[in-house]
């Protein structure tokens, strides 16, 4: 393998950008924001309606977690199968068919259904958006050089954010007036809108694998010929894949966390009202946003400066995971009131940059016809949190009552604190990608 399959960190000759291209490129880019704030609404109603689906269900909360786990049953296999299914098929595809598998799933239970059609909508829609993330990241990123890379990777990741404060007021006020149902049939529509719009306007750009590598990569492993493409094991055996994938788990544990169990946590845990529950929702997922971009401006500048990616990415995202640990392991034990919101506050916002680094670090690394491969496995490895974390949560709620809470968050620390250490120590993109390329 030469040189050239792996992407440095300035390209030597990048293609040059023409201001149409640019300009498909950012309408891309906000196409596939809009892709990501779509998967988690999708994901947020169950927990912004949790109180009502349990009553109207009759569910006890280790059943309500047990089907908010069904959602990630199949999310990881998915993920990681349609990750490798792009180094062969073209992602806008494989972006088109998500969507509109997306509304399939829901629309069962937006006509009606008991616990069974709530775990079966779950776990079919799971499936459909468990490539989501892996795969409209190498979407976005193949229009844009390496040192580019930072902002428009941090905005899919601010999709999730923005997904979730758009949501939480607009998703709430149907549930109160219209209930839990109109939720979900909103949803499956604007599923079947943004496809629509994807099939006339969506596309990869130039910085991805190219047709001839993918051709020459295909005919390698079909004939034994020419050029063979680095074998996955190596990739996933890494230091940089492990320490990102470690690392990426911390965070998606607090993800799964808050869509599930964090509206609950501040009600029945903290004694907030559904209002003022709202409102620091609302704080997390905004700092959150802040925190995403700000890191994706920081490791830019770092980048430009000549700064290691080891620390402008890998470095700068570990230290956030580790305040947002020491933040997680003290608030149980701090007093109620303003120290609790700001606790929280930091604990559940300030590991969400690490989405953005472990894409944008693994990118960095792997060499161009093994992007989606490898992101698709990681991200499977990773949200096997979002199978876990509810069904546990629901388990110490439902066996200590609101102090089981406490427990998930110190739990919650233990994990942010063992994926901070892991990218500070193991993530170098720059000298795995010199030692694929050998």
């Amino acid at each position: 393998m030469s040189d050239t399959d792996v992407a440095p960190a300035v390209p030597a000759d990048p293609p040059k950008a023409t201001t149409s291209s640019r300009r498909r490129a950012w309408t891309v880019t906000v196409l596939l924001v809009v892709f990501m704030m779509i998967n988690f609404a999708d994901k947020s109603v169950l927990g912004l309606a949790a109180d009502e689906i349990r009553a109207d269900l009759g569910l006890s909360a280790s059943e309500f977690g047990l089907a908010s786990s069904a959602f990630f049953l199949l999310f990881s296999v998915a993920g990681a199968a349609v990750g490798l299914l792009a180094d062969r098929i073209r992602p806008k595809w494989l972006l088109l068919g998500m969507a509109l598998l997306w509304s399939v799933a829901q629309a069962p239970l937006a006509v009606g259904g008991g616990l069974a059609v709530l775990i079966a909508s779950r776990v079919l829609l799971g499936a459909a958006e468990g490539p989501a993330f892996p795969v409209a990241q190498q979407a976005t990123l193949s229009w844009f050089p390496n040192h580019r890379r930072n902002l428009p990777g941090a905005l899919i990741v601010l999709g999730v954010t923005l997904g979730v404060l758009v949501a939480a007021p607009v998703l709430t006020w149907l549930i109160q007036h219209h209930g839990w149902r109109s939720a979900v049939a909103v949803m499956a529509v604007v599923g079947v809108v943004w496809a629509l719009l994807w099939s006339r306007l969506g596309g990869e750009g130039p910085h991805g694998a190219t047709t001839d590598e993918r051709a020459e990569a295909d005919s390698a492993r079909t004939t034994g010929a020419g050029r063979r493409g680095t074998p996955y094991r190596r990739i996933l055996a890494t230091r940089t894949w492990i320490g990102a994938t470690v690392a990426y788990f911390g965070t998606y544990w607090i993800i799964a966390f808050a869509l599930v169990w964090l509206p609950s946590y501040l009600q029945d845990g903290l004694g907030y009202s559904s209002a003022g529950s709202t409102r620091v929702l609302m704080l997390v997922w905004g700092l959150s946003g802040v925190v995403v971009l700000g890191q994706a401006g920081l490791s830019g500048w770092l980048l430009r400066r000549g700064t290691a990616s080891r620390w402008a990415r890998g470095g700068l995202g570990g230290v956030l995971m580790l305040v947002g640990a020491a933040a997680c392991l003290a608030l149980p034990v701090s007093p109620a009131g303003v120290v609790t919101v700001v606790l929280l506050v930091a604990g559940f916002g300030l590991a969400g940059a690490m989405s953005t680094v472990a894409v944008t670090t693994v990118v960095e690394m792997a060499p161009a016809d093994r992007r989606g491969g490898t992101l698709g496995i990681m991200n499977a490895v990773v949200t096997t949190a979002g199978l876990i974390a509810p069904t546990l949560v629901g388990h110490l709620v439902d066996t200590r009552g609101p102090a089981g809470y406490d427990s998930a968050v110190l739990i919650t620390g233990a994990l942010l604190l063992l994926g901070g250490a892991a990218a500070v120590t193991l993530i170098d993109p720059e000298r795995d990608a010199r030692r694929l390329s050998a």
